[in-house]
């Protein structure tokens, strides 16, 4: 995994701005702490940071390869996971390679079959190819958007990088916010609307898109979406058929040059990711697997089950890990580490986020970096099969909105009058939402009840999974460690998306299919142990933590905050005893402390970034 970052501008010699170029790049340090690399040229620079994971020796970017009197010059950012295959195919129409890494691998498949090419990849990227003989920039970003690429066009320059800041690091970009910027904080955040980049005049390149950009301008084009197909599978062949792709997904994303743990939380989702990797590493003689988990000072006294997290991680954790001989380490947190690593986590999103949820797996990864590069992690189990609570609840499945995102009239009542009056809160998550649904591919002959699983299903898989998807990539690209997410693979995400509930539901089980398909690689207490998400703090330190800092934000007659909001109804939730730990904010695991948190963050990222609101 690395950093890419770059721009184009046809009336001024680039070759004058290296010292931006480097500035931009040097933004992205943190993705790519192994090597930086730019490359420039009239009207094209290119800058990249490199996480070396195939290869270490070679692959040096930005890469450049020569083809007849044209040259091609990539930076790249992923992993392709089907490189080996490829390879053997160029090889076979006359390609020869000068690494082992994949970035040679797919640059030589543009070379040869041009933008056609996505369609033969399997992986996670965000990628640019500048050819100088037609002065042509050609970008894409995997089909789940699980890399990021963010890009703006601002007086005739076009400007991109993987994160916001590279794009900030340019004197001509400024960071400015729009209504529709304080929508997406106040009303939709910390999940974000596809293509939407907060900031003003930027836009993020969507899941499964590619663009291209030439003195004519900037075209973007949808090269793959979810499309809807009769499932023809009985619930048996169904189980085998997502065994087979996931065991493969699994061997494929522990290709790797350098040190490979697994995220092991005893759940049914990162259990199986665990089981399979121990396997392939027995097989052939990788060791013992590294795995890791995250838990919280005193967690143990303040645990209470509830609908959302029915038990603690603990105990099932230790069971997985000595039933598959892992090498295991906990990591734990405690408050006051937390409640500082709130800042880190904007810087490292270049936006608020998911409060503590963001800044334990920031502080988390940071550990896992001191003895594995690259790890493995259960995202997206829950939005592909059907997971969360959300997906099984009357009220959630009527409630004609995003169902993780319940409480907009309590976030309308947070925004000052005037700033309500403008960005239209809750007509504007009316919109998002009716887009949203717009979209969803239906199939001829659903009833109703069939069509409304098909909704909730691409809803969790477009709107829900890219906020987690995020997080993941934010947070550990910060520390330098790349996180994979087989539960992404796009075939098996194809698959699944088209299994009728009754099926994804086998055994009258949430994910039902899933633990039928591992039935033999896990334990039965595990492999029908109910959901229980990604761990947060229930120590009440946390919440008068959060709570205090709020306080003080409220207390600051300089904070840019407070514009924004309705200060006096802010300051009652916060001073509130009775409701500080129960307000639904956003999904399973942000309430009460992570709404007082994200406040905070808000004010953090408007101080820290010198917001602009117009």
């Amino acid at each position: 995994m690395c950093g890419i970052t770059g721009w184009i501008d046809w009336t001024r010699d680039l070759t004058l701005d290296s010292a931006i170029l480097e500035n931009m790049t040097e933004t992205l340090a943190p993705r790519g702490p192994d090597a930086s690399g730019t490359w420039i040229t009239t009207h094209c620079a290119l800058g990249h940071r490199r996480l070396s994971v195939m290869d270490p020796e070679n692959g040096a970017q930005p890469m450049i390869r020569r083809a007849g009197d044209n040259t091609y010059v990539i930076v790249y950012n992923g992993e392709l996971y089907n490189a080996p295959e490829l390879r053997r195919e160029l090889e076979a129409r006359g390609h020869r390679f000068l690494t082992h890494c994949d970035t040679e691998v797919l640059l030589v498949a543009y070379i040869e079959w041009g933008p056609a090419a996505l369609d033969r990849f399997n992986g996670i990227y965000a990628f640019a190819v500048w050819e100088t003989k037609e002065e042509r920039l050609f970008a894409a970003r995997d089909r789940l958007g699980v890399k990021p690429f963010f890009y703006a066009e601002v007086d005739g320059k076009f400007l991109f990088g993987s994160e916001p800041k590279a794009i900030l690091a340019h004197p001509a970009f400024e960071p400015a916010v729009g209504a529709e910027g304080l929508a997406e904080v106040f009303v939709i955040g910390p999940a974000r609307t596809p293509g939407v980049g907060i900031y003003r005049g930027m836009t993020e390149l969507k899941a499964g898109q590619c663009l291209t950009v030439d003195r004519s301008g900037v075209r973007v084009r949808t090269y793959w979406r979810l499309e809807s197909r009769p499932h023809e599978d009985d619930e048996a062949r169904t189980a085998e058929r997502v065994r087979e792709l996931l065991f493969d997904t699994v061997e494929r994303q522990l290709m790797s040059d350098v040190p490979v743990c697994t995220l092991l939380s005893g759940g049914l989702d990162s259990s199986a990711l665990t089981a399979l990797a121990v396997g392939h590493c027995t097989r052939t003689g990788r060791g013992t697997l590294a795995t890791y988990s995250v838990d919280y000072v005193d967690n143990d006294k303040h645990f209470r089950a509830h609908a959302f997290q029915p038990n603690a991680d603990g105990p099932w954790i230790e069971r997985m890990s000595r039933h598959l001989g892992t090498r295991h380490t906990q990591v734990q947190f405690d408050t006051p580490e937390l409640v500082r690593a709130l800042d880190d986590a904007v810087i490292a999103r270049d936006a608020p986020g998911m409060a503590d949820i963001d800044a334990s797996l920031l502080l988390f990864c940071r550990e896992i970096k001191k003895g594995a590069t690259v790890a493995l992690s259960g995202e997206a189990a829950d939005e592909v099969f059907g997971g969360y609570p959300w997906f099984h609840r009357k009220e959630a499945l009527e409630a004609r909105t995003f169902p993780w995102s319940l409480a907009t009239s309590l976030r309308a009542e947070l925004l000052h009058p005037d700033v309500a009056d403008w960005v239209k809160p809750l007509e504007y998550i009316e919109r998002r939402y009716a887009e949203a649904i717009a979209e969803v591919p239906h199939l001829a002959g659903e009833d109703e009840a069939k069509r409304r699983m098909r909704e909730m299903s691409y809803l969790n898989i477009t709107r829900f999974m890219p906020t987690l998807l995020d997080r993941k990539d934010r947070m550990s690209m910060a520390t330098g460690l790349e996180v994979r997410v087989p539960y992404c693979d796009h075939r098996l995400v194809e698959y699944v998306f088209n299994i009728p509930w009754e099926i994804k539901t086998a055994g009258g089980r949430e994910k039902g299919i899933l633990r039928r398909a591992l039935r033999g690689v896990l334990p039965d207490d595990v492999l029908y142990r109910k959901k229980s998400p990604y761990p947060k703090t229930h120590n009440p330190n946390y919440l008068e933590a959060v709570r205090q800092r709020l306080l003080d934000v409220l207390n600051d007659p300089s904070s840019p905050l407070l514009p924004l909001i309705n200060v006096a109804k802010v300051r009652e939730i916060a001073e509130s005893e009775a409701a500080s730990s129960h307000i639904p904010w956003f999904g399973q695991l942000m309430s009460g402390p992570q709404l007082f948190a994200y406040l905070v963050q808000v004010d953090t990222w408007l101080r820290k970034y010198r917001i602009a609101i117009r």
